[in-house]
């Protein structure tokens, strides 16, 4: 039964409706993938994907999955990044921002990361995805999720909306704020939703909305768009709220939520969840259970001014040259890059740690000492110069790309300007010197391995996909003596290293199928 205080509240606002927009065309939740533009195209997957499937209303590169025991984390596509697991409805925010290759992008409430992997996807690898989660432990579920996806422009931060807004004021060209909510449309895919449900969280959740939207307000350039999303029902976080800060931001002005795209879903607002302020419902929109969504709702505002020019394809701002250069920079002067005297030698978790922290470092402009000895086996030039012998050799193309480097990790870094905001990931960490040698990182081959010269290819029906993915070695049919992408159809899956006719495997163990 639904919350006592929810039913009585949405009886009271829908009538004799409540009981048609609550039916639900199924009695669980329905399961869905979104399709990933850095990988392929809706069609072709729709094509290649060995279960059944239809297309969703709610995003052109979303499907509806129409198989009750289908496991997407243990398919291979999920693993080459291709599509991420998403309810339907939930895919239907991102397309609504607009985003074009060039923009500077934030997702404020970002975590798992579904929505931050579309808006990489209208990117296409080109200008800048900042992609935040202020909890510490979604945060890093939101770098992983990235990773797999192959996204190579991405900022994820652990961080308040209020300390962005402070250090990049006017700075994106878009924001989505998908806000944490009550979660009414969570009510039959998350128990917990239902249980914790009452009218006091509804009300601290609008006020947490509220200040998430001033800081979004506060970091959205002038000309920029903003989409405000959730997965609730409830007026005051919904219709209401968007009216209250049309209210505090006479600088923004609603526009049809549905002016980016070519299809319609869902219904129009309700003109009684305003708090009595003045809205025009029909530009904002609502998701119902039985439009076969969990519930969602969604605004589109724009900000008065002038759009900032996008570069050109492929080319960098003036601004962004200055950011890598910064970058840069601070690779040149960080310490920690001297050889160690009596250390023992880098075991693979202590590089992480060390890339892990030369990102932050690179992105924010510190230079400290590495506490830990494993990246003291090679200077930063020598760290370099192993990176782009690697990179002639297997990833040509990278070969030319701005590098930093910092003690014997090596980045591609994100173009994004130097701050104090606590930063996870800032680019691609492409890899480390290790007992002299250079090794790369997954995340290299997710984010390039199309670029690869050495691939191993397998296909879904290939037993060896299935071979690799759990961490073992495979038999080596395409790819050379040396280090491989392995891909499946085509699509990236991750590294190995081919020796004797076989493929040693690189695939992180946190991530091998068990």
């Amino acid at each position: 039964m639904p919350a006592e205080y929810f039913e009585a509240r949405e009886r009271a606002l829908l009538g004799e409706r409540y009981e048609l927009l609550y039916a639900a065309p199924q009695e669980t939740a329905a399961r869905g993938v979104t399709v990933s533009a850095l990988r392929t195209t809706p069609e072709e997957f729709a094509a290649r994907a060995d279960f059944p499937l239809r297309p969703s209303p709610f995003c052109k590169a979303a499907f509806v999955v129409e198989c009750p025991d289908f496991k997407p984390g243990r398919h291979p596509y999920h693993h080459a990044g291709v599509f991420y697991s998403q309810e339907p409805s939930a895919s239907s925010a991102a397309p609504l921002l607009g985003v074009r290759p060039g923009m500077w992008v934030l997702d404020l409430c970002a975590a798992p990361g579904g929505k931050s992997s579309q808006l990489a996807a209208a990117l296409r690898g080109q200008g800048l995805l900042v992609s935040n989660e202020y909890v510490a432990a979604r945060a890093e579920i939101l770098k992983s999720n990235l990773e797999r996806m192959g996204v190579p422009n991405a900022v994820v931060l652990n961080e308040t909306p209020a300390r962005i807004a402070a250090a990049l004021p006017e700075f994106f060209d878009r924001v989505l704020v998908d806000a944490p909510c009550s979660g009414e449309g969570m009510f039959r895919k998350e128990p917990a939703a239902l249980a914790q449900h009452c009218e006091a969280l509804v009300k601290q959740c609008a006020e947490l909305g509220a200040d998430i939207l001033d800081s979004a307000a506060a970091a959205l350039a002038p000309g920029g768009e903003l989409v405000y999303s959730t997965c609730t029902f409830a007026p005051e976080e919904d219709e209401g709220q968007v009216a209250a800060f049309l209210q505090r931001h006479p600088e923004f002005a609603l526009a049809d939520v549905l002016g980016h795209v070519d299809y319609t879903f869902g219904s129009e607002g309700e003109a009684n969840r305003t708090g009595g302020l003045p809205l025009d419902v029909s530009k904002v929109r609502r998701i119902w259970p039985c439009q076969g969504g969990e519930g969602h709702f969604m605004a589109r505002l724009v900000k008065a001014g002038t759009p900032r020019t996008l570069p050109a394809p492929g080319g960098y701002t003036p601004e962004e040259q200055l950011w890598l250069a910064a970058a840069a920079e601070a690779g040149r002067k960080a310490k920690g890059g001297k050889p160690q005297k009596g250390g023992r030698p880098a075991d693979a978790r202590s590089a992480r740690r060390e890339n892990s922290r030369a990102c932050r470092e690179a992105a924010q402009g510190r230079s400290v000492r590495s506490r830990d000895g494993g990246a003291g086996e090679a200077t930063p030039a020598q760290s370099l110069a192993a990176w782009r012998e690697f990179a002639e050799e297997y990833f040509p193309e990278l070969a030319g790309r701005p590098a930093v480097v910092h003690g014997g990790g090596v980045l591609l870094p994100a173009a994004f300007p130097q701050t104090n905001l606590h930063v996870l990931r800032a680019g691609v960490f492409v890899g480390s010197v290790q007992k002299g040698r250079f090794v790369p990182e997954h995340h290299l081959f997710t984010a390039f391995g199309a670029l690869c010269k050495n691939r191993e290819e397998l296909t879904l029906a290939d037993p060896r996909t299935v071979e690799y993915l759990s961490g073992r070695e495979a038999e080596a049919r395409t790819a050379a003596d040396g280090w491989c992408c392995v891909t499946v159809d085509g699509w990236p899956l991750g590294g190995g290293k081919v020796s004797g006719g076989r493929v040693k495997n690189h695939y992180p163990k946190a991530l091998r199928l068990l």
